[in-house]
Protein backbone atom coordinates (compact mmCIF):
# COMPACT_ATOMS: atom_id res chain seq x y z
CA UNK A 1 0.00 0.00 0.00
CA UNK A 2 1.02 3.58 -0.55
CA UNK A 3 -0.42 7.02 0.03
CA UNK A 4 -1.74 9.06 -2.88
CA UNK A 5 0.59 12.06 -3.27
CA UNK A 6 -2.33 14.38 -3.96
CA UNK A 7 -4.31 13.27 -0.94
CA UNK A 8 -2.26 11.71 1.87
CA UNK A 9 -5.38 10.41 3.59
CA UNK A 10 -6.23 8.15 0.66
CA UNK A 11 -4.34 4.89 0.35
CA UNK A 12 -3.99 3.16 -3.02
CA UNK A 13 -2.83 -0.32 -3.88
CA UNK A 14 0.38 -0.65 -5.84
CA UNK A 15 -0.07 -2.30 -9.22
CA UNK A 16 1.15 -5.81 -9.60
CA UNK A 17 3.76 -6.76 -12.21
CA UNK A 18 1.01 -8.40 -14.25
CA UNK A 19 -1.10 -5.25 -14.19
CA UNK A 20 1.84 -3.11 -15.26
CA UNK A 21 2.75 -5.55 -18.03
CA UNK A 22 -0.84 -5.62 -19.27
CA UNK A 23 -0.89 -1.82 -19.43
CA UNK A 24 2.29 -1.90 -21.47
CA UNK A 25 1.59 -4.60 -24.03
CA UNK A 26 -2.18 -5.19 -24.16
CA UNK A 27 -4.89 -3.01 -25.67
CA UNK A 28 -7.72 -1.67 -23.53
CA UNK A 29 -10.08 0.12 -25.90
CA UNK A 30 -12.46 2.64 -24.38
CA UNK A 31 -15.12 4.89 -25.86
CA UNK A 32 -14.34 8.53 -26.44
CA UNK A 33 -16.92 9.37 -23.79
CA UNK A 34 -14.93 7.43 -21.20
CA UNK A 35 -11.59 9.03 -22.04
CA UNK A 36 -12.78 12.61 -22.65
CA UNK A 37 -16.36 13.24 -21.62
CA UNK A 38 -16.11 16.90 -22.62
CA UNK A 39 -15.43 15.91 -26.23
CA UNK A 40 -19.14 15.75 -27.06
CA UNK A 41 -19.52 19.51 -26.65
CA UNK A 42 -16.72 20.21 -29.14
CA UNK A 43 -17.99 17.54 -31.50
CA UNK A 44 -21.54 18.89 -31.36
CA UNK A 45 -20.35 22.35 -32.31
CA UNK A 46 -18.38 20.88 -35.20
CA UNK A 47 -21.42 18.91 -36.41
CA UNK A 48 -23.69 21.94 -36.68
CA UNK A 49 -21.91 22.71 -39.96
CA UNK A 50 -22.05 19.06 -40.88
CA UNK A 51 -25.83 18.94 -40.58
CA UNK A 52 -26.06 21.95 -42.91
CA UNK A 53 -23.72 20.17 -45.34
CA UNK A 54 -26.09 17.16 -45.39
CA UNK A 55 -28.82 19.30 -46.95
CA UNK A 56 -26.91 18.80 -50.23
CA UNK A 57 -28.08 15.39 -51.38
CA UNK A 58 -26.51 14.97 -54.81
CA UNK A 59 -22.96 15.36 -56.04
CA UNK A 60 -23.89 18.47 -58.04
CA UNK A 61 -25.34 20.11 -54.96
CA UNK A 62 -22.28 19.30 -52.85
CA UNK A 63 -19.91 20.86 -55.41
CA UNK A 64 -22.14 23.90 -55.84
CA UNK A 65 -22.24 24.34 -52.05
CA UNK A 66 -18.49 23.87 -51.63
CA UNK A 67 -17.12 26.31 -54.22
CA UNK A 68 -18.35 29.53 -52.50
CA UNK A 69 -16.93 28.27 -49.20
CA UNK A 70 -13.56 27.75 -50.86
CA UNK A 71 -13.63 31.18 -52.47
CA UNK A 72 -14.49 32.79 -49.14
CA UNK A 73 -11.43 31.08 -47.66
CA UNK A 74 -8.97 32.35 -50.25
CA UNK A 75 -9.07 29.54 -52.82
CA UNK A 76 -8.81 30.45 -56.50
CA UNK A 77 -9.61 28.41 -59.57
CA UNK A 78 -6.63 26.36 -60.69
CA UNK A 79 -4.56 27.71 -63.58
CA UNK A 80 -2.63 25.00 -65.47
CA UNK A 81 1.08 25.75 -65.71
CA UNK A 82 1.10 28.21 -62.84
CA UNK A 83 3.72 27.62 -60.16
CA UNK A 84 2.02 28.11 -56.81
CA UNK A 85 3.76 29.42 -53.72
CA UNK A 86 3.65 27.72 -50.30
CA UNK A 87 0.31 28.38 -48.64
CA UNK A 88 -1.53 29.13 -51.90
CA UNK A 89 -4.97 27.53 -52.08
CA UNK A 90 -6.66 26.51 -55.34
CA UNK A 91 -9.35 24.19 -56.69
CA UNK A 92 -10.54 22.55 -59.89
CA UNK A 93 -14.09 21.39 -60.72
CA UNK A 94 -14.63 18.46 -63.07
CA UNK A 95 -17.97 18.59 -64.90
CA UNK A 96 -19.85 20.06 -61.92
CA UNK A 97 -19.78 16.73 -60.04
CA UNK A 98 -16.20 16.28 -58.84
CA UNK A 99 -13.83 18.77 -57.23
CA UNK A 100 -10.16 18.83 -56.21
CA UNK A 101 -8.98 21.27 -53.52
CA UNK A 102 -5.32 21.95 -52.72
CA UNK A 103 -3.07 23.85 -50.35
CA UNK A 104 0.48 24.21 -51.69
CA UNK A 105 3.14 22.84 -49.37
CA UNK A 106 6.58 24.17 -48.56
CA UNK A 107 8.23 21.21 -50.24
CA UNK A 108 8.08 20.70 -54.01
CA UNK A 109 5.46 18.26 -55.26
CA UNK A 110 8.32 16.01 -56.43
CA UNK A 111 8.60 14.96 -52.79
CA UNK A 112 5.01 13.75 -52.79
CA UNK A 113 1.57 15.05 -51.85
CA UNK A 114 -0.92 14.19 -49.13
CA UNK A 115 -4.24 13.08 -50.63
CA UNK A 116 -7.63 12.49 -49.03
CA UNK A 117 -10.55 11.39 -51.18
CA UNK A 118 -14.22 10.79 -50.42
CA UNK A 119 -17.18 10.21 -52.67
CA UNK A 120 -20.17 12.55 -52.64
CA UNK A 121 -22.73 10.36 -54.38
CA UNK A 122 -25.16 8.24 -52.35
CA UNK A 123 -27.73 5.52 -53.10
CA UNK A 124 -30.86 7.04 -54.60
CA UNK A 125 -33.56 6.56 -57.24
CA UNK A 126 -32.57 7.91 -60.66
CA UNK A 127 -35.27 8.72 -63.21
CA UNK A 128 -35.53 6.64 -66.35
CA UNK A 129 -35.18 8.52 -69.70
CA UNK A 130 -38.95 8.24 -70.24
CA UNK A 131 -40.20 8.44 -66.67
CA UNK A 132 -43.76 9.81 -66.82
CA UNK A 133 -46.76 7.51 -67.14
CA UNK A 134 -50.30 7.23 -65.88
CA UNK A 135 -52.24 4.19 -64.77
CA UNK A 136 -55.63 3.74 -63.07
CA UNK A 137 -56.18 7.44 -62.49
CA UNK A 138 -52.71 8.18 -61.13
CA UNK A 139 -49.48 9.58 -62.59
CA UNK A 140 -46.01 8.29 -61.76
CA UNK A 141 -42.29 8.71 -62.36
CA UNK A 142 -40.41 5.52 -63.29
CA UNK A 143 -37.05 5.11 -61.57
CA UNK A 144 -33.89 3.02 -61.82
CA UNK A 145 -32.27 2.62 -58.42
CA UNK A 146 -28.68 3.80 -58.10
CA UNK A 147 -26.26 1.96 -55.84
CA UNK A 148 -26.89 -0.78 -53.31
CA UNK A 149 -30.23 -0.37 -51.55
CA UNK A 150 -32.81 -2.48 -49.79
CA UNK A 151 -35.67 -1.64 -52.12
CA UNK A 152 -38.40 -2.16 -49.53
CA UNK A 153 -36.95 0.64 -47.38
CA UNK A 154 -37.81 3.20 -50.06
CA UNK A 155 -41.57 2.71 -50.02
CA UNK A 156 -43.95 4.97 -48.07
CA UNK A 157 -41.29 7.51 -47.11
CA UNK A 158 -41.39 11.17 -48.18
CA UNK A 159 -39.21 11.82 -51.21
CA UNK A 160 -37.89 14.98 -52.83
CA UNK A 161 -36.94 15.37 -56.48
CA UNK A 162 -33.56 16.86 -57.32
CA UNK A 163 -31.43 17.38 -60.37
CA UNK A 164 -30.65 19.20 -63.59
CA UNK A 165 -32.54 19.25 -66.88
CA UNK A 166 -31.02 20.43 -70.14
CA UNK A 167 -33.87 21.99 -72.11
CA UNK A 168 -34.29 21.83 -75.88
CA UNK A 169 -33.28 25.50 -76.24
CA UNK A 170 -29.88 24.74 -74.72
CA UNK A 171 -30.59 26.28 -71.32
CA UNK A 172 -30.48 24.36 -68.06
CA UNK A 173 -32.91 24.31 -65.17
CA UNK A 174 -32.30 23.06 -61.64
CA UNK A 175 -35.10 21.08 -60.00
CA UNK A 176 -35.41 20.80 -56.24
CA UNK A 177 -38.87 20.14 -54.90
CA UNK A 178 -40.37 18.21 -52.01
CA UNK A 179 -37.98 19.14 -49.21
CA UNK A 180 -39.72 22.13 -47.62
CA UNK A 181 -42.97 21.88 -45.70
CA UNK A 182 -44.85 24.17 -48.08
CA UNK A 183 -43.88 22.04 -51.09
CA UNK A 184 -45.67 18.92 -52.33
CA UNK A 185 -44.29 15.58 -51.23
CA UNK A 186 -43.84 12.36 -53.19
CA UNK A 187 -43.68 8.69 -52.28
CA UNK A 188 -43.69 5.11 -53.52
CA UNK A 189 -46.76 3.20 -52.38
CA UNK A 190 -46.76 -0.24 -50.76
CA UNK A 191 -49.25 -3.06 -50.39
CA UNK A 192 -51.52 -3.01 -47.37
CA UNK A 193 -50.84 -5.85 -44.88
CA UNK A 194 -54.41 -7.13 -45.27
CA UNK A 195 -53.58 -8.23 -48.83
CA UNK A 196 -49.88 -8.95 -48.43
CA UNK A 197 -50.02 -12.67 -47.64
CA UNK A 198 -48.16 -13.67 -50.80
CA UNK A 199 -45.83 -10.68 -50.66
CA UNK A 200 -44.69 -11.56 -47.15
CA UNK A 201 -43.61 -15.01 -48.29
CA UNK A 202 -41.02 -13.50 -50.61
CA UNK A 203 -37.39 -12.92 -49.72
CA UNK A 204 -36.47 -9.39 -48.68
CA UNK A 205 -34.84 -8.71 -52.06
CA UNK A 206 -38.10 -9.64 -53.82
CA UNK A 207 -40.68 -8.00 -51.54
CA UNK A 208 -40.45 -4.90 -53.72
CA UNK A 209 -39.12 -5.29 -57.27
CA UNK A 210 -37.06 -2.64 -58.99
CA UNK A 211 -39.82 -1.98 -61.52
CA UNK A 212 -42.26 -1.28 -58.69
CA UNK A 213 -40.27 1.73 -57.48
CA UNK A 214 -42.60 4.18 -59.21
CA UNK A 215 -43.11 7.57 -57.56
CA UNK A 216 -46.67 8.81 -57.20
CA UNK A 217 -46.87 12.38 -58.52
CA UNK A 218 -50.51 13.19 -59.29
CA UNK A 219 -54.11 12.07 -59.59
CA UNK A 220 -56.21 14.93 -61.00
CA UNK A 221 -56.99 15.15 -64.75
CA UNK A 222 -56.38 18.10 -67.02
CA UNK A 223 -59.62 19.99 -67.67
CA UNK A 224 -60.20 18.96 -71.27
CA UNK A 225 -62.26 15.86 -72.01
CA UNK A 226 -60.82 15.56 -75.52
CA UNK A 227 -57.16 15.56 -74.41
CA UNK A 228 -55.39 12.23 -74.05
CA UNK A 229 -53.52 11.06 -70.93
CA UNK A 230 -55.20 13.83 -68.94
CA UNK A 231 -53.53 13.09 -65.59
CA UNK A 232 -50.10 12.81 -67.17
CA UNK A 233 -50.83 16.00 -69.07
CA UNK A 234 -51.82 17.80 -65.86
CA UNK A 235 -48.57 16.98 -64.04
CA UNK A 236 -46.51 17.79 -67.13
CA UNK A 237 -48.22 21.17 -67.31
CA UNK A 238 -47.05 21.90 -63.76
CA UNK A 239 -43.49 21.01 -64.74
CA UNK A 240 -43.72 23.07 -67.91
CA UNK A 241 -45.20 26.11 -66.16
CA UNK A 242 -42.66 25.92 -63.31
CA UNK A 243 -39.48 24.81 -65.09
CA UNK A 244 -40.18 24.88 -68.83
CA UNK A 245 -39.80 21.09 -69.01
CA UNK A 246 -41.37 19.17 -71.88
CA UNK A 247 -41.60 15.39 -71.83
CA UNK A 248 -38.79 15.06 -74.37
CA UNK A 249 -36.48 17.03 -72.08
CA UNK A 250 -36.26 14.06 -69.70
CA UNK A 251 -33.97 12.46 -72.27
CA UNK A 252 -31.35 15.11 -71.45
CA UNK A 253 -31.89 15.23 -67.69
CA UNK A 254 -30.23 14.07 -64.50
CA UNK A 255 -33.10 13.76 -62.05
CA UNK A 256 -33.40 11.59 -58.99
CA UNK A 257 -35.51 11.06 -55.91
CA UNK A 258 -33.93 11.15 -52.45
CA UNK A 259 -35.41 10.95 -48.93
CA UNK A 260 -36.90 14.26 -47.87
CA UNK A 261 -35.71 13.89 -44.28
CA UNK A 262 -33.62 16.70 -42.81
CA UNK A 263 -30.48 15.86 -40.83
CA UNK A 264 -31.19 16.05 -37.11
CA UNK A 265 -29.63 15.35 -33.75
CA UNK A 266 -30.43 11.83 -32.59
CA UNK A 267 -30.80 10.56 -29.06
CA UNK A 268 -31.90 12.25 -25.87
CA UNK A 269 -28.25 13.12 -25.31
CA UNK A 270 -27.95 14.53 -28.87
CA UNK A 271 -24.76 12.53 -29.31
CA UNK A 272 -25.56 11.30 -32.82
CA UNK A 273 -26.63 12.59 -36.23
CA UNK A 274 -29.47 11.00 -38.20
CA UNK A 275 -29.81 11.80 -41.88
CA UNK A 276 -29.69 10.62 -45.47
CA UNK A 277 -26.46 10.40 -47.47
CA UNK A 278 -23.96 10.23 -44.62
CA UNK A 279 -22.22 7.60 -46.73
CA UNK A 280 -20.18 9.47 -47.70
CA UNK A 281 -20.96 13.10 -46.91
CA UNK A 282 -19.64 12.48 -43.41
CA UNK A 283 -16.11 11.87 -44.70
CA UNK A 284 -16.39 14.61 -47.30
CA UNK A 285 -17.25 17.20 -44.65
CA UNK A 286 -14.41 16.09 -42.37
CA UNK A 287 -12.03 16.38 -45.33
CA UNK A 288 -13.30 19.82 -46.29
CA UNK A 289 -12.88 21.21 -42.79
CA UNK A 290 -9.37 19.73 -42.54
CA UNK A 291 -8.46 21.23 -45.92
CA UNK A 292 -9.74 24.67 -44.92
CA UNK A 293 -7.87 24.57 -41.61
CA UNK A 294 -4.55 23.57 -43.20
CA UNK A 295 -2.57 26.78 -43.75
CA UNK A 296 1.12 26.16 -44.52
CA UNK A 297 1.69 22.42 -44.76
CA UNK A 298 5.04 20.79 -45.38
CA UNK A 299 3.59 18.76 -48.26
CA UNK A 300 0.93 19.87 -50.74
CA UNK A 301 -2.54 18.67 -49.73
CA UNK A 302 -5.07 17.40 -52.23
CA UNK A 303 -8.67 16.96 -51.08
CA UNK A 304 -10.95 15.21 -53.57
CA UNK A 305 -14.72 14.88 -53.73
CA UNK A 306 -15.52 12.17 -56.29
CA UNK A 307 -18.62 10.84 -58.01
CA UNK A 308 -19.92 7.38 -58.96
CA UNK A 309 -18.40 5.33 -56.13
CA UNK A 310 -21.74 3.71 -55.43
CA UNK A 311 -21.80 2.25 -58.95
CA UNK A 312 -18.14 1.31 -59.37
CA UNK A 313 -16.30 4.65 -59.77
CA UNK A 314 -16.68 4.54 -63.57
CA UNK A 315 -17.36 7.45 -65.92
CA UNK A 316 -15.61 10.76 -66.44
CA UNK A 317 -16.44 11.94 -62.89
CA UNK A 318 -15.57 8.68 -61.14
CA UNK A 319 -12.16 7.88 -59.71
CA UNK A 320 -11.38 5.50 -62.57
CA UNK A 321 -11.31 8.53 -64.84
CA UNK A 322 -7.92 10.08 -65.62
CA UNK A 323 -8.97 13.47 -64.21
CA UNK A 324 -7.05 12.83 -60.98
CA UNK A 325 -3.81 11.72 -62.63
CA UNK A 326 -4.06 14.49 -65.23
CA UNK A 327 -4.36 17.07 -62.46
CA UNK A 328 -1.31 15.70 -60.63
CA UNK A 329 0.56 15.66 -63.92
CA UNK A 330 -0.22 19.35 -64.43
CA UNK A 331 1.19 20.11 -60.97
CA UNK A 332 4.29 18.03 -61.71
CA UNK A 333 4.98 19.60 -65.10
CA UNK A 334 4.63 23.11 -63.67
CA UNK A 335 7.46 22.28 -61.24
CA UNK A 336 9.56 20.38 -63.76
CA UNK A 337 9.17 16.86 -62.42
CA UNK A 338 7.60 13.57 -63.51
CA UNK A 339 4.10 12.64 -62.41
CA UNK A 340 5.15 9.06 -61.62
CA UNK A 341 7.71 10.33 -59.13
CA UNK A 342 5.11 12.51 -57.41
CA UNK A 343 2.68 9.63 -57.13
CA UNK A 344 5.08 7.04 -55.77
CA UNK A 345 6.19 9.44 -53.00
CA UNK A 346 2.62 10.34 -52.02
CA UNK A 347 0.19 8.86 -49.52
CA UNK A 348 -3.59 8.79 -49.63
CA UNK A 349 -6.39 8.47 -47.13
CA UNK A 350 -9.35 6.80 -48.80
CA UNK A 351 -12.05 8.30 -46.60
CA UNK A 352 -15.13 6.12 -46.64
CA UNK A 353 -17.50 4.90 -43.96
CA UNK A 354 -17.44 1.52 -42.28
CA UNK A 355 -20.12 -0.53 -40.61
CA UNK A 356 -20.72 0.09 -36.92
CA UNK A 357 -21.52 -2.86 -34.70
CA UNK A 358 -25.28 -3.17 -34.23
CA UNK A 359 -26.35 -5.48 -31.37
CA UNK A 360 -29.68 -6.07 -33.11
CA UNK A 361 -27.76 -7.90 -35.86
CA UNK A 362 -24.70 -9.01 -33.92
CA UNK A 363 -24.48 -12.35 -35.68
CA UNK A 364 -22.93 -10.79 -38.82
CA UNK A 365 -20.03 -9.16 -36.94
CA UNK A 366 -16.78 -10.56 -35.56
CA UNK A 367 -16.65 -8.53 -32.39
CA UNK A 368 -12.88 -8.32 -31.93
CA UNK A 369 -12.44 -6.88 -35.44
CA UNK A 370 -15.39 -4.58 -35.98
CA UNK A 371 -16.04 -0.90 -35.30
CA UNK A 372 -18.16 0.67 -32.57
CA UNK A 373 -19.69 4.13 -32.48
CA UNK A 374 -17.93 6.65 -30.25
CA UNK A 375 -14.60 4.83 -30.54
CA UNK A 376 -13.15 7.12 -33.20
CA UNK A 377 -12.71 6.71 -36.95
CA UNK A 378 -12.36 3.19 -38.28
CA UNK A 379 -9.16 2.29 -40.14
CA UNK A 380 -9.47 -0.66 -42.50
CA UNK A 381 -6.13 -2.11 -43.54
CA UNK A 382 -7.94 -3.92 -46.34
CA UNK A 383 -11.39 -4.21 -47.87
CA UNK A 384 -12.84 -6.54 -50.48
CA UNK A 385 -15.02 -9.61 -50.07
CA UNK A 386 -14.49 -13.03 -48.56
CA UNK A 387 -10.95 -14.04 -49.57
CA UNK A 388 -9.93 -10.36 -49.85
CA UNK A 389 -11.04 -10.30 -53.50
CA UNK A 390 -11.04 -6.81 -55.08
CA UNK A 391 -9.11 -5.42 -52.15
CA UNK A 392 -6.75 -2.61 -51.41
CA UNK A 393 -4.40 -3.94 -48.74
CA UNK A 394 -2.23 -1.32 -47.05
CA UNK A 395 1.33 -2.36 -46.27
CA UNK A 396 2.82 -2.60 -42.80
CA UNK A 397 4.94 0.44 -43.67
CA UNK A 398 1.88 2.49 -44.65
CA UNK A 399 0.03 1.46 -41.51
CA UNK A 400 3.02 2.31 -39.34
CA UNK A 401 3.36 5.71 -41.01
CA UNK A 402 -0.31 6.61 -40.49
CA UNK A 403 -0.62 5.29 -36.95
CA UNK A 404 2.56 7.09 -35.94
CA UNK A 405 1.07 10.38 -37.11
CA UNK A 406 -2.18 9.75 -35.23
CA UNK A 407 -0.34 8.87 -32.02
CA UNK A 408 1.71 12.06 -32.17
CA UNK A 409 -1.47 14.11 -32.71
CA UNK A 410 -3.31 12.30 -29.86
CA UNK A 411 -6.03 11.10 -32.26
CA UNK A 412 -8.10 8.10 -31.22
CA UNK A 413 -8.85 5.46 -33.84
CA UNK A 414 -10.05 1.88 -34.11
CA UNK A 415 -9.32 -0.94 -36.55
CA UNK A 416 -12.12 -2.87 -38.15
CA UNK A 417 -13.51 -4.99 -40.93
CA UNK A 418 -16.94 -4.72 -42.55
CA UNK A 419 -18.25 -7.96 -41.01
CA UNK A 420 -17.63 -11.67 -40.75
CA UNK A 421 -15.46 -13.03 -43.54
CA UNK A 422 -18.01 -15.19 -45.34
CA UNK A 423 -21.04 -12.94 -44.77
CA UNK A 424 -20.27 -10.38 -47.45
CA UNK A 425 -17.88 -7.52 -48.09
CA UNK A 426 -17.40 -4.29 -49.95
CA UNK A 427 -14.94 -1.96 -51.59
CA UNK A 428 -13.99 1.71 -51.57
CA UNK A 429 -12.16 4.23 -53.70
CA UNK A 430 -8.86 2.97 -52.24
CA UNK A 431 -8.24 0.53 -55.09
CA UNK A 432 -8.88 3.27 -57.66
CA UNK A 433 -6.18 5.43 -56.03
CA UNK A 434 -3.59 2.77 -55.27
CA UNK A 435 -3.57 1.73 -58.94
CA UNK A 436 -1.61 4.96 -59.52
CA UNK A 437 1.22 3.65 -57.30
CA UNK A 438 0.13 5.65 -54.26
CA UNK A 439 0.23 4.01 -50.83
CA UNK A 440 -3.38 4.15 -49.68
CA UNK A 441 -5.35 3.18 -46.60
CA UNK A 442 -9.06 3.38 -45.73
CA UNK A 443 -10.29 5.52 -42.86
CA UNK A 444 -13.82 6.66 -42.13
CA UNK A 445 -16.69 6.96 -39.70
CA UNK A 446 -18.64 3.94 -38.40
CA UNK A 447 -22.27 4.09 -39.58
CA UNK A 448 -25.44 2.43 -38.38
CA UNK A 449 -28.06 1.53 -41.04
CA UNK A 450 -25.65 2.16 -43.91
CA UNK A 451 -27.35 2.77 -47.29
CA UNK A 452 -30.75 3.16 -45.64
CA UNK A 453 -32.84 6.31 -46.22
CA UNK A 454 -31.73 7.46 -42.75
CA UNK A 455 -28.23 6.62 -41.51
CA UNK A 456 -26.76 7.25 -38.05
CA UNK A 457 -23.30 8.46 -37.04
CA UNK A 458 -21.77 9.53 -33.73
CA UNK A 459 -20.72 13.17 -33.52
CA UNK A 460 -17.51 12.34 -31.68
CA UNK A 461 -16.43 10.00 -34.49
CA UNK A 462 -17.07 12.70 -37.11
CA UNK A 463 -14.98 15.20 -35.19
CA UNK A 464 -12.18 12.72 -34.59
CA UNK A 465 -12.01 11.88 -38.31
CA UNK A 466 -11.53 15.59 -39.01
CA UNK A 467 -8.67 15.64 -36.51
CA UNK A 468 -7.10 12.56 -38.11
CA UNK A 469 -7.12 14.07 -41.61
CA UNK A 470 -5.83 17.39 -40.27
CA UNK A 471 -2.96 15.57 -38.54
CA UNK A 472 -1.91 13.91 -41.81
CA UNK A 473 -2.16 17.20 -43.71
CA UNK A 474 -0.01 19.01 -41.14
CA UNK A 475 2.56 16.28 -40.61
CA UNK A 476 6.09 17.15 -41.68
CA UNK A 477 7.33 13.54 -41.77
CA UNK A 478 8.41 12.47 -45.27
CA UNK A 479 7.35 9.10 -46.54
CA UNK A 480 10.27 6.80 -45.73
CA UNK A 481 9.18 3.58 -47.40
Amino acid sequence: MKYDTDNSDVMTEEKTPGQLLAEDILMDPKSLGETDNGLLERASEFCEGYKAFLANKTEREVVEYTVPILQANGYTEYVPGKVYAPGDKFYKVNRAKTIIMCTKGRRPVSEGIRVAVAHIDSPRLDFKPHPVFEDSGMAYFKTHYYGGIKKYQWTTIPLSIRGLVKLRDGSSVTVRIGEDEDEPSFCITDLLPHLAQNQMRKTASEVVEGEQLNILIGSWPFDDEKAKSRIKLAVMKVLFDTYGIREGDFESAELCAVPAFKARDMGLDRSMVAGYGQDDSVCAYAQLMAELDTKEPEFTTMTIFADKEETGSDGVTGMRSFFFRDFVEDLAQAEGCEVRHVLQRSVCLSCDVGSAYDPAFGEVYERTNCAYINHGPIISKYDGARGKYSTNDASAEMMGYLLGILREADVTWQMGELGKIDIGGGGTIASEISVHNIDTVDIGVPVLSMHAPVEVTAKADVYMLYRAILAVYNCDRPKDF
